[in-house]
């Protein structure tokens, strides 16, 4: 039994209840004083000690009762002072003050979410009416270089829209892993195939994508070449092209971004690396880096005026290395940014 517990406190005043009856009636025995003024002396100061705990005990209950009352109305700001005490009460207390600390955050998150998304729907969608209106107003024709322009913003949206969507599976847990054993080799050359040709596409018809610059060079490093892992390749693919994307927009001009597989430690496991040689992330926001919304605080090597993208495709990242039980995070590098991923495989099975 903890000493400072709810059940010692009443076994306390119980065994102090005892004694003071049994001291009053032994006063009475030898003072030959009559029973009934030892049996109300005895009540008075049983009820005087019980109302001095009972007040100890309820006092903190009321106050929790009033903070639920205030975080059920929406206020998330009040917490149970009582969060110190060495009792019952005080890890409920330690409790409420964590769903109240949870609820405020998850609060703050929900209202962040609405903003950033309006306001990253505000922005094509206002392009894209600015075009259409010029076409009807006659300001402009409906040449292949409006509708290339209308055709960006619409892909944007398109991009944001489908995003989003995989946040949505990603919170109710809709999305089932589909693991398979495949060669890594063909399969990360067939990811960095595609961002190359998306990107030289949008280039050339909208310039805008998730990446549009043809001047990054993409490398790409398996030991060894026949190295096999156990994923689920299309979640795998959400994480690779996103870190590519990633690295890509954070190059300096005719940069290199380099692809690394390595074997891990249990069988068919993975270890990736994507480096790039940017600005690299300070340390700082490294731990921020994989939130929603996160665009991080390093200056541009395209400048102000390039795409920074919604900020959602490192969060896609940890989502799906978290889905396969792995880990993702930065890493030191002397030079630019580097993100490792480790994908467990088939864990050892213990006998």
């Amino acid at each position: 039994m903890r000493p400072f517990s709810i059940k010692a406190k009443l076994g306390t005043l119980v065994v102090v209840s005892v004694f003071i009856t049994t001291g009053l009636l032994i006063v009475a025995l030898r003072t030959r004083t009559e029973f009934q003024f030892i049996t109300v002396f005895s009540v008075i100061a049983t009820l005087l000690i019980t109302q001095f705990v009972a007040h100890g005990l309820t006092a903190p209950l009321d106050e929790m009762r009033a903070v639920a009352r205030s975080i059920s109305h929406g206020d998330y700001t009040r917490r149970v002072s009582g969060a110190g005490r060495r009792d019952e009460l005080g890890d409920l207390a330690q409790t409420i003050n964590r769903m109240a600390d949870d609820l405020e955050a998850e609060d703050r998150h929900r209202k962040e979410l609405v903003a950033n998304v309006s306001h990253e729907l505000r922005t094509p969608i206002a392009a894209l009416r600015a075009v259409l209106e010029n076409v009807v107003d006659g300001v402009s024709a409906a040449d292949p270089e409006t509708m290339r322009t209308a055709l960006k913003q619409t892909e944007r949206l398109g991009r944001l829209v489908e995003t989003l969507l995989d946040l949505s599976r990603l919170d109710n847990g809709v999305v089932a892993l589909k693991a398979r054993r495949f060669e890594v080799w063909p399969y990360l050359s067939g990811v960095l195939k595609e961002a190359n040709l998306a990107a030289s596409h949008r280039r050339l018809s909208s310039g805008s994508g998730n990446h549009s610059r043809t001047d990054v060079h993409l490398h790409l490093d398996v030991s060894p070449p026949e190295l096999t892992a156990h994923a689920d390749a299309e979640r795998l693919h959400q994480v690779v092209a996103n870190l590519i994307d990633n690295a890509v927009k954070h190059s300096p001009p005719h940069g290199r971004v380099t692809v690394l597989a390595r074997r891990g430690a249990y069988p068919e496991s993975l270890e990736l690396e994507v480096v790039d040689e940017g600005p690299g992330i300070p340390e700082a926001e490294r731990h921020r880096v994989f939130e929603r919304f996160n665009r991080g605080q390093a200056p541009s090597p395209q400048g102000p005026g390039s795409d920074g993208g919604t900020g959602l495709g490192l969060a896609i990242a940890r989502w799906a290395v978290d889905l396969h039980g792995g880990r993702i995070g930065v890493a030191e590098s002397a030079r630019g940014c580097r993100i490792q991923v480790t994908l467990p495989g088939i864990p050892e099975q213990r006998g």
